[in-house]
């Protein structure tokens, strides 16, 4: 903990002391971001970072391997879903970010199968993209991770449609979806174009 102390002291010296008139404009005129993101909880993958956002700029969701599950209230707890609509519904962003990643843990418990030890709630989490395994089995084994990863993101743009509120606001122009990938071995966002390829974001 005291590391993470010392990090806080250097954000009250530094990022605070450059945004703090932005920090008080937030707290009086509530948040309006642009664009909700939703990401993996990995550690080396910070969207605020990635896109060198400023406070208040992006509202942010992450959870493992950055899945949406397909549209289906019932009276059980849907905390993903929960924030994809308040964004959508509530704050009205005018962008939604799937952001995948390289490297990715879920991607890998997917493919191989979920250590034991993480087998209470990864496993049924990360059964949403069966469909992107089943289709990532076909290509040789060589190439499944990184096409899978690819493939979840895909995946989820297609379950964000499910929600009927979603697909309205996308109809009527009010919303665009969008998939991106980061690799960070390398440092490039890769964004999904309207062919349906992953291509690398000139610098």
């Amino acid at each position: 903990m005291d590391d993470l102390i010392e990090g806080y002291r250097r954000f009250r010296a530094g990022t605070w002391r450059d945004e703090r008139s932005r920090f008080e404009e937030l707290s009086r005129l509530g948040q309006q971001p642009r664009a909700l993101v939703i990401a993996c909880s990995d550690s080396r993958t910070d969207p605020q970072m990635i896109f060198n956002a400023r406070p208040g700029e992006l509202f942010v969701v992450r959870n493992v391997a950055n899945l949406v599950p397909p549209y289906g209230p019932d009276d059980n707890p849907h905390g993903i879903s929960a924030a994809i609509e308040f964004a959508v519904r509530s704050l009205r962003v005018g962008q939604i970010i799937v952001l995948g990643h390289a490297m990715c843990g879920g991607i890998r418990a997917l493919l191989d199968g979920v250590p034991p030890e993480a087998s209470d709630f990864v496993g049924p989490w990360v059964r949403i993209a069966e469909p992107a395994r089943r289709r990532a089995l076909r290509k040789p084994r060589e190439q499944r991770h990184d096409f899978c990863e690819r493939e979840g993101v895909r995946l989820s743009l297609d379950n964000l449609v499910t929600f009927p509120w979603i697909e309205t606001a996308v109809e009527s122009g009010d919303l665009k979806l969008h998939g991106a990938f980061f690799d960070i071995r390398s440092g490039v966002l890769e964004r999904l174009e309207d062919d349906g390829n992953f291509r690398p974001i000139p610098e």
